[in-house]
């Protein structure tokens, strides 16, 4: 997949990257918050539509993938289509294996984030994406130098405000705070130049 990670390294870092994300918007679901990035537009369609979240996440990422192919090549591509696969399977299906009796929405709102900010740096760290504004991050932080985190922030922060048409103010500051716990380990852990570049074709 990469010249810098094994076959095996890239294929465990797809697995648990997705699935950190995956039990991150689980818990954000199950509280009532909203994330930002495709992950929370999929989130805010899925709570005035009848869609579930994998087939809205999944339909968002596919004009994104124009840009993906032409700018960061076909490997990158497929690996990220890879994990958008697999974070919409996994969140429409993963309750027959996750209940919560009760989850603080504080808790849930930093812990929340945390693993989708996790999940996303391992993603990062073996040059695939979760599709989305994961690769518009990318794809400004490769040519222009501005931290991926930075971007994503911002990103995020203006989806999370749209959700003030439909959830109440203290949904969307503790969503905020989600934002925020994400996109801070991002920032902190995804910088230009500590590693490697997008290979593009």
């Amino acid at each position: 997949m990469d010249k810098d990670h094994t076959v095996k390294e890239n294929l465990l870092a797809l697995t648990v990257g997705s699935a950190l994300v995956s039990l991150g918007v689980i818990i954000f679901n199950h509280v009532g918050l909203l994330t930002g990035g495709t992950a929370g537009l999929a989130i805010f369609i899925t709570k005035v539509t009848s869609f579930s979240f994998g087939q809205v996440f999944f339909a968002l990422n596919l004009p994104f993938y124009f840009l993906s192919i032409t700018r960061m090549g076909w490997q990158f591509t497929l690996n990220t289509l890879i994990a958008v696969s697999i974070v919409s399977f996994a969140v429409d299906h993963l309750y027959h294996a996750i209940q919560f009796a009760h989850l603080d929405i504080v808790y849930a709102a930093l812990i929340g984030g945390a693993l989708i900010g996790m999940g996303v740096l391992v993603i990062f760290r073996h040059k695939m994406s979760l599709g989305g504004f994961n690769i518009l991050a990318l794809f400004i932080q490769e040519r222009y130098g501005i931290s991926a985190g930075k971007i994503q922030l911002a990103l995020d922060s203006s989806i999370v405000v749209l959700s003030l048409f439909i959830v109440d103010i203290s949904i969307v500051a503790l969503s905020i705070l989600g934002a925020i716990a994400t996109n801070i380990i991002l920032a902190m852990n995804h910088k230009p130049g500590r590693y490697q570049p997008i290979p593009r074709s």
